[in-house]
């Protein structure tokens, strides 16, 4: 099947993924670019979990202050190369995560990191993780896709392990 120019054009820019990784999603989807999407979103989950022990070295410290200067957030978002590091697409990520936390003040950033003392007490405990788990929580600036999902968009993309170590968000008041 031929795919045109433009559909892989339209899904590269909705999932940061290659070129080569959005032809071959369209290919095995027939053409649907939502079908493709969720393809492409599968594999970056696929790859970063195989990626998970290589090691971690580079990446970049981002910072967000929210306007009015009531709110602020540093995060450390980390990969294997300095290559990677100073793109212009993981930059971009980390200062989405950044805004992320500003505006939905995640406590931790995946399940595995919420305490069982506290979980216990929770009645729902996957509302619970969509709201308080950061990689679980549904991206601000794009609500068809999870920070999960953002996160393994752009693992696909450079095909290595790429992560959010920590975070620290700051409030007046608080």
């Amino acid at each position: 099947m031929k795919i045109p120019l433009e559909s892989i054009k339209e899904l590269r820019n909705m999932t940061f993924a290659s070129i080569a990784n959005c032809k071959s999603a369209l290919e095995e989807a027939k053409g649907d670019i939502q079908k493709a999407r969720d393809i492409l979103r599968k594999r970056g989950l696929e790859i970063s979990a195989k990626k998970q022990d290589r090691i971690i070295k580079e990446g970049r410290i981002e910072g967000y202050v929210h306007m009015g200067n009531r709110i602020g957030v540093l995060v450390e978002v980390v990969c294997e190369t300095d290559f990677v590091s100073r793109d212009s697409d993981f930059a971009q990520f980390a200062k989405d995560i950044a805004m992320q936390i500003a505006a939905m003040s995640a406590d931790y950033i995946k399940i595995e990191d919420v305490p069982g003392d506290i979980i216990k007490q929770e009645k729902n405990k996957e509302q619970f993780y969509k709201e308080h788990c950061l990689l679980e929580q549904t991206f601000v600036k794009d609500p068809s896709i999870t920070i999960k999902d953002y996160l393994g968009n752009l693992v696909a993309k450079f095909n290595e392990n790429i992560f959010i170590r920590r975070f620290m968000r700051y409030k007046i008041g608080e």
